[in-house]
This record gives structure tokens, C-alpha cells and sequence, in this order.
């Protein structure tokens, strides 16, 4: 017997959720294959099987168990079995079918089911449908045997939407059906740390927002433009947020103050940009971390940023990965949004929200066109980061963006450089 321990996500995490099984009590297992997945209040982590055998599951799922605590044994006498396949999974061979066909008994005296013919256009709800079936009735019989049409039915038939005009109306009225259930679900780990650190943001801090606008235009004809070549030659699209994410660690450059954190009664500030960017995951919102983001080029931040989204979607990323930012940058626009006030990740002192980017008039050298634009968001810790830094940040990204040529001079504008300003 092979006991399979918790593993430790973090050295300050003591317990851990066992959030689901991935086998069944008495499945047998290879070595290396994942066994359940664990939930601490900062990652998801994989339950692996070190050996080959027979599994007991000794802890239920969505149980609270200790760190380094056994949540199953494996039965290595049976190492040399095939591992068992999920159920649904396994493909049936015609010689398997004719064989269960012969075991099993011939079903007699099973009523034919019942098929509509005058009504058969007639939209039948998932519930009816099972009780129909059940009394073996079809639609004509249940039409059929109502008694009388009342005003109540006539309303609702009234109300109804009809999908195609083309189509008869003449089939009777089918009450739709309603629904006042509720469905419970337990809170995780992970969502109950996330909304501890959101509401600790708020009432710590003294969080404001500030606002700037970005014309895409460059960027958008630089990334058409180029694409393809892109693609070729570094295996990787080019995306927006390799262009921001770029630009922010440029303008922290110039804004140190906004890469700064508060510890204790002194305020530390890095040298090192490590930018994290929040990603929305089914387990809830995590912020990966790409590190050195003022060494890296674009290509480098793109396959940089597809690994850890796709590892954090997958609960594959390690707490390593998510820990230690300097500075955030979300997306809401992904989801449509136009406009928000994002929420700042602690310890951290200001976060980067971008937006939708949406075709608006505006005026460009006295006349109206329309361009891409976006709506920028920087939320900053007032207590350390002042408005001539915030502000005068949010303005750097926009210079860049606007003109990607300032993204190879650091952000200064080429012509200044060269006459030497």
C-alpha cells in the first residue's frame, strides 16, 4: 500500500479543499496520472499517483483537509491491470456489442412509444416530454383530451412569440413552464481569498481612479501589417496586450513611484518591472506574472503570456508563477466593457485596466474623423502615488500607442532625441 499525501501549495497555506476526484474508488491508476484536483486559496494544484495500482479514496470531495494528510492509498499488487477507462469513454467493439446482446434478455411486452401526427409541429417542454413518455401518451392524446379551451390559455397563446410566420399556427397552445428553484453552491478557497483581498483593498487603501483615451490606429495598422511575418518568424500572433504591456513597463521608467509598494513604514520601489496579468479563469480571476517585462520584446511577452493564461485556465499554474508583480494589467474589454475602475492587487500600488476598443468621432488637426479608440483606467494607491505620476503615466502609454516608434526609444520621442533636447 502506497499512501498519496496533500501536496503543500505554499509555505503558508495549512489546508487545502479537495475539490473533485478525477477517478473512482477501486479504479486502477498508471504512475504520474492525476487523481483529484486540490484547491488552496491561491492556486489549483493536481493530485498525482506515484505508483501504478488499485485506488481507495479514504477523503470526500469538497472536503477541508490538511496539508501533508493522506487523501488516498494505491494497491500496487495490482500495478500489472489495465488502467480503468472513464465511463462513456471506452470504445465498444462489434464483438463486445454481439456479445452483450446475447446476455442480455430479449425485452417482450414493451408498448410501442406513441407518435404525434396531427400535432406533430407542437413544441413539447422537457419535463412533459418525460411524463408523456412515461404514460406512453403523445401529443395528439394529451391535445385530445383536453376538455375546453379557457381565456387564460388563450392569453398565453396570445403572448407567445411566434418563431417562424411561414409555419402553421393551427397547433394547439403548450403552457410553457416556470421555475422558482434555486441552486446552492459552496464558495471555494480560491473565490473566499479573492473576495477577503478585494474588500481589504478598499478599506486599506486610498484608491483612486484616473482616465485617458488611446487612438489604436497605429497599432491596429502595425498589427495587420505585419501579422503574418510575425507569425512566421516568431511562432506566436501578435496580440494588444504585448503592445501595453510593453508600453507600461516603459512608463514606469519615467513614473517610478506607480511600480511602488508600501512595506511597513517605508515604500520600496523595484527596479525589475514584473507585470501580472489578470486572467479569467472557471476556478475565478488569476494574475500570473510575466518577469523582466523591460527585457523582454514583444514576441517574448506574447509566448510569455499564452503559456501562463493557458496554464492558469487549465489549473495548471504553480503559486511561483503568480507571485511577486510589480504592477497589474487586466482586460475587460475581452468582455465588452467600456469603462470600469479596477481594483488594485495587493501589495501592489496601481493597476492598468484597458477596455473595448470602439470607432468614435473625435478631431485630429481641426477636422472630425473616425477613429479606434480606447479608454484607458490606471487605480492607484493615493497614499504613495500622486496625481502628476498617475496621470502623467496613463499619457506616456497613450504617446507610445499612438506612436509605436517611442516604444524602441524608451518612450522618448525620436525627434527630441535627435536634436538632442
Amino acid at each position: 500500500m502506497v499512501e498519496i499525501k496533500v501536496p503543500t501549495p505554499g509555505e503558508s497555506i495549512s489546508e487545502v479543499e479537495l475539490a473533485s476526484w478525477l477517478v473512482s474508488d477501486g479504479d486502477i491508476v498508471a504512475k504520474d496520472q492525476e487523481l483529484a484536483e486540490i484547491e488552496s486559496d491561491k492556486a489549483t494544484l493536481a493530485l498525482l499517483a506515484s505508483e501504478a495500482g488499485k485506488v481507495k479514496i479514504l477523503v470526500e470531495a469538497g472536503e477541508t483537509v490538511a496539508v501533508d494528510s493522506v487523501a488516498c492509498s494505491i494497491d500496487t499488487e495490482f500495478a500489472g491491470e489495465a488502467p480503468s477507462a472513464p465511463s462513456g469513454d471506452e470504445p465498444v467493439s462489434e464483438e463486445q456489442k454481439e456479445e452483450t446482446q446475447k446476455k442480455e434478455p430479449a425485452k417482450e411486452n414493451t408498448a410501442p412509444t406513441k407518435t404525434s401526427t396531427q400535432y406533430d409541429k407542437a413544441k413539447v417542454s422537457p419535463l412533459a416530454k418525460k411524463m408523456m413518455e412515461e404514460a406512453n401518451l403523445s401529443v395528439d392524446d394529451v391535445i385530445n383530451g383536453l376538455k375546453r379551451i379557457s381565456s387564460k390559455e388563450v392569453e398565453l397563446a396570445k403572448n407567445a412569440p411566434i418563431a417562424d410566420s411561414s409555419k402553421s399556427t393551427s397547433s394547439a397552445f403548450i403552457a410553457r413552464e416556470t421555475s422558482r428553484e434555486m441552486e446552492r453552491q459552496k464558495m471555494t478557497n480560491l473565490r473566499k481569498k479573492l473576495s477577503q483581498r478585494l474588500v481589504a483593498v478598499k478599506n486599506e487603501t486610498a484608491m483612486l481612479t484616473t482616465f485617458n483615451e488611446v487612438d489604436m490606429s497605429a497599432v491596429m495598422a502595425l498589427r495587420k501589417k505585419y501579422q503574418n511575418k510575425f507569425i512566421d518568424t516568431h511562432g506566436v500572433k501578435l496580440g494588444f496586450m504585448s503592445f501595453f504591456i510593453k508600453a507600461a513597463s516603459l512608463a514606469l521608467k519615467h513614473h517610478p513611484m506607480v511600480n511602488a509598494m508600501i512595506d511597513g513604514d517605508e515604500i520600496v520601489m523595484p527596479e525589475y518591472h514584473d507585470v501580472s496579468v489578470a486572467v479569467q479563469t472557471p476556478k475565478g480571476l488569476m494574475v500570473p506574472v510575466i518577469r523582466n517585462v523591460e527585457t523582454l520584446q514583444l514576441h517574448n511577452v506574447e509566448s510569455t503570456l499564452k503559456n501562463l493564461a493557458e496554464k492558469a485556465r487549465k489549473g495548471k499554474i504553480s503559486i511561483e508563477e503568480m507571485n511577486g508583480g510589480t504592477f497589474t494589467v487586466t482586460n475587460g474589454g475581452v468582455f465588452g466593457s467600456m469603462l470600469s475602475t479596477p481594483i488594485i492587487n495587493p501589495p501592489q500600488s496601481a493597476i492598468m485596466g484597458m477596455h473595448n476598443i470602439v470607432e468614435r468621432p473625435v478631431a485630429v488637426n481641426g477636422k472630425v474623423e473616425i477613429r479606434p479608440i480606447m479608454y484607458l483606467a490606471l487605480s492607484y494607491d493615493h497614499r504613495i502615488i500622486d496625481g502628476k505620476d498617475s496621470v502623467g503615466f496613463l499619457v506616456k502609454v497613450k504617446e507610445m500607442l499612438e506612436d509605436p516608434a517611442k516604444l524602441l526609444q524608451g518612450g522618448y520621442n525620436p525627434e527630441e532625441q535627435v536634436l538632442g533636447f
